[in-house]
């Protein structure tokens, strides 16, 4: 078996240095979830280590080496992933260290974060990758011991021999072990016997965060290397002249270069850089279409009335329902673009060179990546190398390598390393942003208040499918049909977390609220008559949702919230099944000085296993955060193919003053882990909006909600959190 590459140990290195020295022992709110780590020299952990697979290493000293592969923003998968493998492998969680992986395509399949995929697809094989070193292990001490590996158990980093008193750690058989040959197939631990997942586990790199570590591709730095920065067309247009002079005269500025629609300074730093940028004099002409807000409302109202439309599901006859309702219930709900606003602009280091190129920085998709420094250079894959670094946030944004591909063409034009870097008004103006989007429901209903047809059509601009046809209400519906029509915009567009859900969920549980209230029945009621339906006779064939987990989370969801039964408390709920996962919310409103008050969330998610209920809990509550702030505040529209909001002092954000309470619960459904990143935030502006009608009776069709009349008439409070 191969020692740790040099690469590896390169990486390791910068990272042992905080983990495995004594700076933090001695405060306690570094060790108040584990014991304290032994004090190690790098050179003592690093000795002889023998690499097991593609996850994990194992040292003399006892220390375990876990690999993370998929890129770490703050999902805490970097800490969730080790926790798995630990857990098979029966370590000693004290003695586990853990290094960002580098791409590597040979060895790890869906290297990448989005779509609240990666723990769904790695369980079984992080598990595997445990089990299988600690099966080697094990026969390592039996073939010194000279006695059957079945008579051997193991526990955080020992192997005992009970019969005869004798142990000895993984470390003093990794060499033997190493030799060894894995089984094909191995035995995995039964649920109930793990020590490691399902205990609260801060995350690995809390130390480094507190401190400033440099962990964050802006903090990346290399001597030698050249700064960059750049001016990109508006939507639509194209570069028609450019007069430089003025931004090549500023100390620190090397050259002016242009690539395709950009236009690149750079320097030595990236301050005098963002002041020559002001000073480049571009006159762009039209290439296209260029988009202004104010045609929006125009196109979105043609496409609804007469845009031709894919028919993505139909069931029954819906033409018949509507015929002979007793009832039909019509409306529509828009959103508007959004930008993804990480904390963390983008910025990436590229140094091409004549037969290959370093990729260092923040990114979701590795390998695309690599794919666009190929196409920009023409050099092969294999000759590109990628070091992810941690992000600051991503939300689908650095699922693109537009930005990656900046810094590569610089670097090859300048002969040079160059780290590129955005400035916050670059990223709102940069692209890629939430699409805009526009639906139309109508539902029929006979005369018992029985939803006897349902109609959506969705309008999106560059969304591709804005519907999730397969997603509740469908199957529970005898008469449903289900149209898409894509707007091509010159707007670029990108998955924004949560993609389409994100908002087609508040859309779809504030119209479902809307047929309740025409049927005279409860909401969640009116909820669950539709589920059984599904579950008895479930129209259209298979469901792609499970109803008895959707079912679960509503009436845990009513339970917990005490749904109805405080009248002094006005409640809206929304449940959605997204990315594998069931969330149901419950917002309460009370009326304080005259003023609806938001006072709390109730969350309970159906996520299968929690692997780390503290990061889990951190997930759930940063997505209804997220959801909240952008249902709430968030808007970006567009002049002349140009944002009009440049910077957050247009860009609406949630503020830190502005979340209420919010409770979370778990459903043990005896399921696999699935995703957990995205799912919290679809439901979250339906609960509020139909909070708000229920306190109300103003229903909330558009956001932001902070720019609709209903909304802005109520003075509506927010409670400190």
């Amino acid at each position: 078996m191969a020692t740790l590459t040099k690469a590896s140990r390169r990486d390791f290195l910068k990272i042992a240095g905080t983990t495995a020295g004594g700076l933090f022992i001695g405060f306690n709110w570094m060790s108040c979830d584990s014991p304290k780590m032994e004090v190690l020299s790098n050179e003592e952990v690093l000795a002889n280590a023998q690499k097991f697979n593609a996850y994990l290493s194992i040292a003399p000293s006892g220390d375990v080496v876990i690999y993370s592969p998929n890129p770490e923003l703050g999902q805490n998968i970097k800490t969730s992933f080790p926790m798995v493998v630990a857990e098979e492998l029966d370590a000693d969680w004290s003695r586990v260290r853990v290094i960002q992986a580098n791409l590597d395509t040979d060895q790890y399949e869906r290297q990448l974060t989005g779509g609240s995929g990666a723990m769904p697809h790695s369980w079984e094989r992080l598990r595997k990758a445990g089990a299988t070193a600690k099966y080697l292990l094990v026969a390592a001490a039996a073939k010194k011991w000279e006695v059957s590996a079945d008579e051997l158990s193991t526990s955080e980093g020992i192997i005992y021999h009970k019969a005869s008193g004798k142990k000895i750690g993984y470390g003093e058989v990794a060499n033997d072990a190493a030799l060894l040959t894995a089984p094909e197939e191995v035995t995995l631990k039964d649920k109930k016997d793990f020590k490691i997942i399902g205990t609260p586990v801060k995350n690995v790199e809390n130390a480094a965060i507190f401190t400033g570590e440099p962990l964050f591709g802006l903090d990346f730095y290399r001597e030698g290397m050249l700064h960059a920065m750049i001016q990109r067309a508006p939507f639509g247009m194209k570069i028609k002249s450019i007069d430089d002079a003025a931004a090549r005269n500023v100390a620190g500025v090397k050259d002016v270069v242009t690539f395709e629609n950009s236009v690149a300074v750079v320097g030595t730093s990236t301050w005098p850089l963002m002041k020559a940028k002001k000073l480049l004099k571009v006159e762009y002409e039209a290439d296209g279409k260029v988009e202004s807000s104010a045609d929006h409302d125009e196109i979105f109202k043609d496409l609804l009335a007469n845009g031709k439309a894919e028919v993505k599901r139909e069931d029954g006859n819906v033409n018949s329902a509507f015929k002979n309702a007793a009832q039909v219930v019509t409306a529509e709900y828009q959103c508007p673009f959004l930008s993804h606003s990480p904390m963390e602009p983008m910025n990436f280091f590229a140094h091409v060179q004549a037969d290959k190129v370093e990729l260092i920085g923040p990114t979701q998709t590795p390998e695309s990546a690599r794919r666009a420094a190929a196409e920009v250079t023409g050099i092969a894959p294999e000759n590109i190398s990628v070091e992810i670094t941690r992000l600051g946030g991503g939300f689908g944004r650095r699922l693109r390598a537009d930005y990656v591909a900046e810094a590569v063409h610089v670097s090859k034009m300048m002969n040079a390393p160059v780290k590129l870097t955005w400035s916050r008004e670059d990223d709102l103006t940069g692209g890629a942003y939430r699409p805009a989007v526009r639906y139309r429901f109508d539902a029929s209903l006979d005369a018992d208040g029985n939803m006897t047809g349902y109609k959506l059509r969705g309008v999106g601009m560059n969304a591709g499918n804005s519907t999730r046809e397969h997603n509740f209400p469908s199957g529970a519906v005898e008469n449903l049909l289900i149209e898409n029509v894509n707007y091509n915009s010159s707007i670029t567009t990108n998955a924004w977390r949560a993609p389409i859900t994100n908002f087609l969920a508040y859309a779809e549980q504030s119209f479902l609220d809307e047929v309740a209230l025409a049927a005279g029945k409860d909401p969640i009621a009116f909820r669950l008559e539709l589920m059984e339906k599904a579950k008895a006779n479930p129209v259209g064939g298979e469901l792609r949702y499970d109803v008895d987990r959707m079912i679960g989370v509503t009436k845990t969801a009513a339970e917990k919230s005490n749904w109805g039964k405080n009248p002094n408390v006005k409640q809206g709920f929304s449940v959605y099944f997204s990315h594998r996962t069931y969330v149901a919310q419950v917002a309460d409103i009370e009326m304080e000085n005259g003023t609806p008050t938001l006072k709390k969330i109730h969350v309970v998610t159906d996520c299968g296993m929690v692997v780390n209920p503290t990061g889990a809990d951190h997930q759930v509550r940063g997505g209804v955060v997220d959801g909240m702030g952008h249902a709430m505040y968030g808007n970006l529209t567009f002049e002349g193919g140009l944002p009009t909001q440049t910077n957050f002092d247009k860009y609406r954000l949630i503020r830190m003053k502005e979340v209420p309470a919010v409770d979370t619960y778990y459903v043990d459904s005896g399921f696999d882990p699935t995703g957990l990143g995205e799912p919290c935030l679809p439901p979250t502006g339906g609960a509020i909006a139909n909070a708000i009608f229920s306190a109300t009776q103003r229903r909330l069709r558009s956001q932001p909600f902070i720019e609709q009349k209903e909304f802005t008439d109520l003075n509506l409070g927010i409670k400190r959190a």
